[in-house]
């Protein structure tokens, strides 16, 4: 209960127009048709629309991101990926606003492009693992990694799996768009270099400088 609004606002939050929306949702195969359930059911109750309105979500940013996310689910379609539930743009959207309705697609291949690249829309992948060696390999399957997250009712097998997880913030049993200012943020891969906030962000400001001094015989 506590997991499935997190998982679908981390994915809707911006329009999935984030470079930390969480776009995979890795779930162990014996509670997979549980979980998507509930997620489904939010997914298909939710609305894009006017900001205004103080919908569930708002437009994308541009006509090229719009065309550019349903690319993705033309190809995912093609594919024959399962389509597990949508949401809805409101009927009184203004004509020619850049909506997309949410998309929550059901075990998608690991190599596939909805998995291995960034949408950057409101599409959620979900995915299902054997044990957690599988989950940690799947994790960091990709060539990103910027945040990721973990849940589990066991303290330190979440502690376990958090540590092995490529990632530059991982979240136990919660999420979060780059966290508070005291908390580093940057990523693994092509999610970028360096950090920025918390000290290791003052860090990147300065030089470090190696000072060698001869005292003689």
């Amino acid at each position: 209960e506590s997991l499935v609004p997190v998982v679908v606002n981390a994915i809707i939050q911006n329009g999935g127009q984030t470079c930390s929306a969480g776009s995979r949702l890795l779930i162990e195969r014996s509670a997979y048709e549980r979980v998507v359930e509930c997620v489904g059911k939010r997914f298909a109750a939710l609305r894009a629309g006017p900001p205004e309105r103080d919908l569930d979500l708002g437009p994308m940013i541009n006509a090229a991101q719009k065309r550019r996310i349903e690319t993705y689910l033309a190809g995912a379609s093609a594919d024959r990926l399962k389509t597990l539930a949508t949401g809805t743009v409101v009927k009184d959207a203004p004509k020619g606003g850049y909506y997309v309705s949410p998309t929550l697609i059901g075990t998608p291949p690991e190599n596939h492009k909805i998995v291995q690249e960034e949408v950057f829309g409101p599409v959620l992948a979900a995915m299902t693992f054997e044990d957690e060696a599988d989950a940690i390999r799947l994790a960091n399957g990709t060539p990103y990694g910027l945040v990721a997250g973990v849940w589990s009712r066991d303290a330190k097998r979440a502690l376990r799996v958090a540590r092995k997880m490529r990632a530059g913030q991982v979240f136990v049993n919660s999420y979060g768009a780059g966290g508070g200012i005291e908390l580093p943020f940057g990523g693994f891969g092509r999610s970028g270099h360096g950090r920025e906030k918390g000290f290791e962000g003052l860090r990147e400001f300065t030089t470090t400088q190696t000072l060698v001094i001869a005292h003689g015989e």
